[in-house]
């Protein structure tokens, strides 16, 4: 399954803390914010203030843009997440994220390590770059424009400022080819269940 999915469809819900929204970009399966395996999603984080819990799940968060944030996770605080420079922690930790310099838009990947092992890697795209897997499942999140997408040599379509494209079901070891006219940030995530 190759699926691309445009930013202007994500749709909007409410943080589980009640104090904002999330544009979800999509899910392996589950309603709501329960019941999922694997969770990408992008946040607008207009003041400083505490994180919801996850409990039994693991986070990575990138600043997209802003000045970007620190994070106090379970009283010990993180260096400074500028963008692109992604950070993990438990989903069960009591998070507190102080802005750095005012709003901020971030990334998130949340995902049960009891059910899949994720990879999580930024790339700057200039040019042609080629990338050999076989992942369970790949997402792909472009920062910029004109990113052209194959799989083994099929073309995927041309990704926008955060469309991502979702590839499933590959069998094997596949080449992904990346392909732009000017740089381009983007985020590769793989992801694979466990047992």
């Amino acid at each position: 399954m190759i699926d691309l999915l445009r930013a202007a469809d994500y749709p909007r819900m409410p943080w589980k803390n009640g104090a904002g929204t999330t544009l979800e970009i999509t899910r392996d399966d589950g309603a709501g914010l329960e019941g999922f395996g694997w969770r990408l999603s992008i946040a607008d984080v207009g003041e400083s203030g505490g994180f919801s819990a996850f409990n039994g799940y693991q986070r990575v968060i990138t600043v997209l843009e802003g000045a970007g944030m620190s994070l106090c996770v379970d009283g010990v605080d993180s260096r400074p997440l500028l963008p692109l420079d992604p950070f993990a922690f438990s989903g069960d930790s009591r998070v507190h994220c102080t802005l750095l310099g005012g709003a901020i838009r971030d990334f998130n990947l949340i995902y049960s390590p009891a059910r899949y092992d994720a990879r999580l890697q930024w790339l700057r795209v200039d040019g042609e770059q080629r990338l050999f897997s076989s992942p369970g499942v790949w997402l792909l999140f472009s920062c910029g424009d004109g990113l052209r997408v194959s799989l083994d040599g099929h073309d995927c379509g041309v990704l926008g400022q955060h469309d991502c494209l979702r590839v499933e079901g590959v069998d094997g070891l596949a080449e992904l080819c990346l392909e732009s006219d000017g740089p381009v940030n983007c985020c590769l995530i793989e992801l694979s269940a466990r047992g």
